[in-house]
């Protein structure tokens, strides 16, 4: 089986060879393409989409779980648009005569057979890394009793591997646990610091990465001279923070303090260049948003006057970049509460009687959330980035989670990293998890990542993930 560390460079030239033998073949089937001829060129444009869509739902990436459905689903979705941008680009930019503009039923078919062989090939490498994982421990090396807490969000990110819990003789003492909270059993895990890394050198344990608690962890002499020397061989070695962000694509709230805000990584935040491109990306896609959806938006609100004859929109005093204030504007989904401008309960919970019957679809569907392109117009909002979340509810959370107000640095968005990576919040705790993912995506958001985040949504709309 393919190890882990080659499968996304094996990936790629399976996709290249994939895209070649299927066109060549759908074409001669309908007598497009001859017996003795190759067709390679003209098939540049729907590789280099086809791996620019994948790319963008982690199909290269070694971490993603290919074998759930939502990553299936996900697929499905990319080759889709795929085909979709062939089609348009074929007539725009290919010369006529070519393969792809003879036949719009050899493209439909070759990519109709590229889903199922690209998802097969990323199942199996999905299943062999599954099982190289198993055999491949995380190590903690702890020197300050701080594993309880990293053994609780390995719980909470549903971490399949093993992680061994190692005690520097620093160490406070603890037993060692398991990522669900209960003191491990396994001998192995009672080990030191110093005779695992050990271990680890001499070839013995082979494991998929070492985490510190912190880059300023103290250690003993010994267990740090071997850390350097298995870095220096290449072995992954992160701090904690480093882990949540390489395997979980977040940023642990417990390691954040005022000063986090200054480190490096935020250039592209303040770039000033980025942030116009981004704009004007907004309004063009926003503008055109509003045409395409106005005929939606009309049914819409036709229907939602029809349910109970009471108001089209909601309004209600969002809190956006810099802690402005501004007013947002949704489709209705709710029965009319007297006497404020939100609802009873400051959460929606499922079955949630005060949801109308129209209301339930267009929160599934994410079309109560179409009015809001006329905000991102206005450059209130984005089209990505944190969810502008109500006045009320963020006057309770800057008092309750700290750094809140760290997501305020960029314009709040209709979807974003964390909506589509975290269910709808429903506490102050769902809260604090959903502003790990915003303020990874305040640190590391790129236009690649936007493009992301846009297909996610599209997989979240059409799959009705949402309350």
């Amino acid at each position: 089986m393919w190890p882990s560390r080659y499968i996304s460079l094996i990936l790629l030239p399976l996709d290249a060879i994939a895209v070649w033998a299927v066109f060549n073949f759908i074409g001669r089937i309908r007598g497009v393409v001859r017996e003795d001829h190759w067709v390679i060129l003209p098939l540049l444009l729907p590789f280099g989409l086809v791996v620019l869509a994948l790319y963008l739902i982690d199909g290269y990436r070694s971490r993603t779980d290919m074998l759930s459905l939502t990553y299936a689903s996900e697929h499905l979705i990319a080759l889709l648009i795929s085909f979709l941008a062939t089609l348009l680009l074929t007539f725009a930019l290919i010369p006529k005569g070519h393969l792809l503009q003879q036949s719009r039923s050899v493209v439909a078919l070759s990519f109709l057979a590229l889903t199922p062989v690209t998802l097969f090939y990323r199942r199996r490498s999905s299943t062999a890394r599954t099982r190289d994982r198993r055999m491949r421990p995380v190590v903690f090396v702890e020197d300050n009793g701080s594993r309880r807490t990293f053994a609780e969000e390995c719980a909470k990110m549903n971490l399949t591997q093993s992680v061994l819990y190692t005690r520097c003789a620093a160490a406070s003492g603890l037993p060692p646990v398991d990522p669900s909270g209960n003191t491990l059993r396994d001998e192995t895990s009672t080990e030191s610091a110093e005779q695992v890394l050990g271990r680890i050198e001499e070839g013995t344990l082979k494991v998929e990465a070492l985490v510190l608690p912190e880059s300023g962890a103290k250690f003993t002499p010994e267990v740090s001279k071997k850390l350097v020397r298995l870095c220096f061989v290449g072995v992954p070695t992160y701090t904690v923070e480093l882990f949540h962000q390489v395997y979980w694509r977040k940023i642990p709230l417990s390691h954040l303090d005022q000063s986090w805000l200054f480190q490096e990584g935020f250039q592209l935040a303040r770039e000033p260049v980025f942030g116009a491109a981004k704009r004007v990306a907004d309004i063009m896609l926003a503008f055109l948003g509003l045409i395409l959806a106005a005929p939606v938006l009309a049914l819409a609100a036709l229907a939602i006057w029809l349910d109970d004859r009471g108001p089209v929109f909601f309004s209600q005093t969002r809190i956006g970049k810099n802690g402005a204030p501004f007013r947002i504007a949704k489709l209705r989904t709710m029965r009319v509460t007297k006497g404020s401008e939100g609802p009873g309960d400051r959460y929606t919970r499922p079955g949630d009687g005060r949801i109308t019957r129209v209301g339930g679809f267009l929160r599934v569907s994410r079309l109560d959330e179409l009015p809001q392109l006329w905000n991102v117009l206005r450059g209130d909002m984005s089209l990505i980035g944190p969810r502008a979340e109500w006045d009320e509810l963020v006057r309770d959370y800057e008092q309750k989670i700290p750094c809140y107000h760290f997501r305020h640095l960029v314009r709040p968005g209709i979807t974003g990293w964390a909506q589509v990576n975290y269910p709808y919040g429903a506490n102050v705790e769902d809260t604090r998890r959903k502003l790990e993912y915003d303020l990874y995506y305040i640190r590391h958001f790129s236009l690649l990542m936007d493009a992301s985040i846009i297909l996610k949504t599209i997989h979240t709309m059409l799959f009705g993930k949402g309350r």
